[in-house]
């Protein structure tokens, strides 16, 4: 008759398969790790969480600006040269970091998936400009002209819209801070010209 020991494998309900269960194998006895896939992950996923508990605390409270700038947020390409007129140009995943771009003329460009960490872009004009998936954080829009410009899933967290002009602006599923898009909402109106939808109803207004 077969005897269960402490440290031995236990077969599972769904077919015989040996499980990992705490225990210390005996003298010469390499350790069994789990051959199926759900315990793998099981074991991956305990493993990330013992290293994270780990971390020490001034990691886990990094400042947001150094945060956000983590290889997963930035653009594949840093701008190097600033150019006050850069309308209509090919802008896509260009990292912006602490930029100067205040009165700067983007209007039409294409600017998806670009970054723009604690950036200035007070009275840019970004008429018609793509900035779709775009990260802006901390960065400041004031007065800035974003009429028919398209920020569909932008991750824009404390970012300020001071003022801007935002008629016919798409701000679809983008991420806003609560008071950013009441006070947008206060002045959102029109159509956007390009994806045919209502600015106050991608800010969610109510």
């Amino acid at each position: 008759m077969l005897q269960r020991t402490e440290g031995s494998l236990n077969t599972n309900r769904s077919g015989g398969r040996a499980g990992l269960v705490s225990g210390v194998a005996g003298p010469g006895v390499p350790p069994r790790f789990p051959s199926d896939r759900g315990s793998l992950r099981r074991l991956l996923t305990g493993l990330l969480l013992a290293v994270l508990l780990l971390l020490p605390i001034q990691l886990i409270t990094a400042s947001p600006a150094l945060a956000i700038t983590a290889p997963e947020l930035r653009g594949q390409r840093s701008l190097q040269t600033l150019d006050p007129d850069m309308h209509g140009r090919d802008l896509r995943q260009q990292e912006f970091l602490k930029a100067s771009l205040e009165g700067f003329d983007l209007h039409g460009a294409d600017l998806r998936g670009a970054v723009f960490n604690t950036s200035n872009l007070s009275g840019a004009d970004l008429r018609g400009a793509d900035l779709e998936d775009v990260v802006a954080f901390a960065s400041r829009f004031d007065g800035a002209d974003l009429r028919n410009a398209v920020l569909r899933n932008g991750m824009l967290m404390q970012s300020r819209f001071r003022e801007a002009q935002i008629e016919g602006a798409d701000f679809s599923e983008a991420v806003i801070d609560l008071p950013e898009q009441k006070a947008l909402c206060a002045r959102a109106s029109g159509t956007n010209a390009r994806t045919g939808i209502d600015t106050r109803e991608s800010l969610r207004c109510r």
